[in-house]
């Protein structure tokens, strides 16, 4: 009976349509287990650390967080297939002749979504090393934390490859969502207080992405970014205004996941209040979710209205690094936990930075070689952030997390002061950490090759600027201990996965400040 009901056909004086189809094998999708490898095995990891946990006992639970970091390093390696090749797609609109375009796939991996896999998972990694002391000497729940951890990266991971304005917004939570209670596992109140305010500000931004993508969605009658570009060049005249409108609405909410100006205020407080670890997650693995979804819909879908968000991402760029490094230069070096906010006020700097690159895009003819620098700055700043939370992670077990309480670390612990000063000299771009340099000159190329000099000066001046805040650091690490702190305490021993965590971060430091050319693949790959 199917064959015969193909379409609208008459029988006597009743017109009769069919709602089958001529093929309907077409219907069927072909998922691409390969190319949905990383964010899925961390996801599958995730349901074993939660079913893990119902299981085991007390005593054995410390194998979660060995089982979160082989499922972590597991998705890492599965990154391999996938390179060198052209893109994977999967989850595709079918044409009528059953052909595929990856304008149509709501999910594509290609080299932008690799990279920022990468450094998702990459991150996550790290952090997952640095939390193993933390979540014994906090007394965190294991069980909960480590899947927290793991559902948090699958998000990450999902949302560079994602390419449809709704995939978009539900891997942006699955990154978020757990995070607000990753911050809130802290006892000691703050947690609370600081999961709050995370909590309130981000389902505000994501309140103005969605009322943001629902006018898009209107004016352009697709949610798949490359159809969306395609309808906002096609729509009458006057849905113009509701169109601009929605483009503005949907960029603020990854703007917040950036912890751009004026989207920054939760970060200081945040940070404090999270254990270590995980604010160096948010630093890092945060930030780059923001900054993928944010240069997928910039580029991809709102890219007929390019010079109008690329004005936009310049001035926030300008003011976002400006204000971070303010903030950072007002912080006292003797008050509890300084170090750790000026890590924060330091990162909205950095976030400044990273947006330089994407405002740029906005007057290239393609996006590639911006897109490229922001990439290579996003992985470089990934690394060495990551190592200073690490070595503040390190301190803090044995003094405190003020500026102050790294006096005369050389003297103490050698290895790690030296870490420090490294990870520190990185961020400032200045040598030996070459590395940091040549992340500043990528991302002060593209702004002057796009013509925004006066976007390239502003950058000049606050690097200046943070220079102060960074030497200042650095030279507290080999400055002579205070003489009620001469006497050195009893030495404690790092844990083997905290020392691991620091390993990686400073030996990847090292490695691409020696050869930095490692990174101009990632400048000079075609991400798109």
């Amino acid at each position: 009976m199917l064959g015969t009901a193909l379409g609208p056909h008459s029988t006597g004086q009743t017109t009769v349509t069919s709602l089958a189809v001529a093929n309907p094998g077409s219907l069927i999708q072909s998922v691409d287990w390969v190319a949905i490898a990383p964010p899925l095995i961390a996801a599958v990891a995730a349901l074993a650390v939660l079913v893990a946990d119902l299981f085991l006992p007390a005593r054995h639970k410390k194998w979660l967080g060995r089982l979160t970091a082989a499922g972590l390093a597991l998705a890492l390696i599965s990154l391999l297939p996938l390179t060198g090749g052209s893109p994977r797609a999967t989850f595709c609109a079918q044409n009528v002749t059953g052909a595929t375009d990856n304008g149509g796939c709501s999910y594509v991996a290609d080299h932008f979504a690799l990279v920022f896999q990468l450094l998702a998972l990459g991150g996550a990694l790290i952090a997952a090393l640095l939390s193993a002391h933390t979540v014994d000497e906090e007394e965190l729940p294991r069980g909960e934390y480590w899947f927290l951890l793991l559902s948090s990266a699958t998000g990450a991971a999902l949302l560079p490859a994602s390419r449809d304005l709704a995939t978009l917004v539900i891997a942006l939570e699955v990154a978020s969502l757990p995070a607000f209670a990753l911050v809130a596992l802290r006892r000691d109140g703050r947690g609370a207080e600081a999961a709050l305010k995370f909590f309130l500000s981000s389902v505000t931004a994501t309140a103005v992405m969605l009322l943001g993508i629902g006018f898009v969605y209107a004016a352009s009658g697709s949610l798949h970014l490359g159809a969306v570009a395609t309808g906002l060049e096609q729509a009458p005249a006057q849905l113009k205004p509701l169109a601009e409108a929605g483009a503005v609405l949907t960029l603020v909410g990854f703007a917040f996941k950036v912890a751009a100006v004026p989207f920054h205020f939760w970060v200081p407080d945040t940070y404090t209040g999270a254990p270590l670890p995980v604010a160096g997650y948010l630093s890092v693995v945060g930030k780059a979710a923001g900054l993928a979804g944010l240069a997928l819909a910039a580029t991809i879908a709102f890219r007929p209205y390019a010079h109008t968000w690329g004005l936009a991402l310049a001035v926030l760029a300008a003011v976002t690094m400006t204000v971070g490094n303010v903030g950072a230069l007002r912080q006292r070096f003797d008050t509890r936990y300084s170090a750790v906010r000026l890590l924060a006020w330091s990162s909205v700097g950095q976030a400044g930075y990273l947006l330089v690159p994407l405002a740029a895009a906005g007057y290239a003819p393609t996006g590639t070689d911006p897109l490229g620098a922001t990439a290579a700055y996003a992985l470089i700043y990934g690394v060495v952030n990551l190592g200073a939370f690490g070595v503040v992670a390190a301190v803090g077990r044995k003094a405190g997390t003020s500026v102050d309480d790294f006096r005369g670390l050389f003297a103490r612990s050698r290895w790690t002061a030296l870490a420090l000063a490294f990870f520190l000299l990185c961020l400032a771009g200045l040598p030996p950490g070459v590395i940091g340099l040549f992340g500043k000159v990528v991302v002060f190329r593209a702004a002057v090759d796009a013509g925004l000099g006066w976007l390239a000066v502003v950058m000049a001046v606050n690097v200046v600027v943070a220079l102060y805040y960074y030497l200042l650091w650095t030279a507290r690490l080999f400055a002579p201990a205070e003489e009620a702190a001469a006497a050195p305490a009893p030495e404690r021993r790092l844990p083997v996965p905290l020392t691991a965590a620091l390993g990686l971060t400073a030996s990847a430091a090292v490695v691409l400040s020696v050869a930095p050319q490692l990174v101009l693949q990632v400048v000079g790959g075609s991400l798109f």
